[in-house]
């Protein structure tokens, strides 16, 4: 498929350019990290060339040497300066380059700190592979991601009483957990497409998303797990 690239400051109207290939760098002192991040990266489309960095010094190496290059995915914690530092210098250096902060921590102050700082977004380590691939996709057309522990926090998640779905909202919810499409869930809960659509819709409305993916991994962050995983 297509993707497109967003080019300009965040200041500016949004402009797109389509492109066959998406250069990513990814910054992160673990290898294993590393690879599993441009494994997961696969899932955007095709064509998509990840560099990698251990380190800042590496990274801005890497980012001068690229000026092609359509986003950044920086670590908080690197071995020769925190990721706000090298946020920052990435900032000063490549204005127009879009940084995604990731982080093992879920400290919302660390959150406000980065995104203050003129991070795109921030993304948790213990999210799932989708709401990273959601986190680029929005990055890459411009937007700032908000991690749902920072919208909660801000009393936006409408998702943060998760006892507030109802038990067939629930029935559902765990049949997209296992992957389902509408046509399966009718056929195993034994009701019709209208109403699976009806509690689909509910359910978005509930963990305030866009989609069903974004569904799943909003669910599973508040502790929902697929029938099969309870089997």
């Amino acid at each position: 498929m297509t993707f497109l690239r967003y080019h300009g400051s965040k200041s500016d109207n949004p402009r797109f350019v389509k492109s066959q290939i998406v250069k990513i760098l990814v910054v992160d002192d673990h290898a294993l990290v590393r690879e599993g991040l441009r494994q997961v990266l696969q899932g955007l489309q095709e064509q998509v060339d990840v560099l990698q960095a251990a380190n800042c010094g590496l990274a801005f190496d890497v980012a001068l040497q690229n000026p092609d290059l359509d986003l950044v995915l920086l670590d908080y914690h690197l071995p020769d300066m925190t990721g706000l530092e090298a946020l920052r210098i990435l900032g000063l250096r490549h204005p127009e380059l879009p940084v995604l902060i990731l982080s093992a921590s879920a400290d919302v102050s660390m959150m406000r700190q980065v995104l203050q700082a003129g991070a795109s977004g921030f993304v948790t380590k213990s999210s799932l592979s989708d709401e990273l691939l959601f986190a680029v996709n929005q990055v890459m057309l411009g937007e700032v991601y908000l991690p749902m522990e920072l919208r909660q926090a801000d009393g936006s998640e409408a998702g943060s009483d998760a006892s507030k779905l109802t038990q067939r909202q629930e029935l559902v919810l765990r049949e997209l957990l296992d992957g389902r499409s509408n046509r399966e869930i009718s056929n195993t809960l034994n009701i019709s497409d209208e109403t699976v659509k009806t509690h689909v819709a509910s359910i978005l409305r509930h963990f305030d998303v866009q989609n069903r993916t974004q569904a799943v991994a909003a669910a599973a962050r508040f502790g929902y797990r697929s029938t099969s995983s309870n089997s």
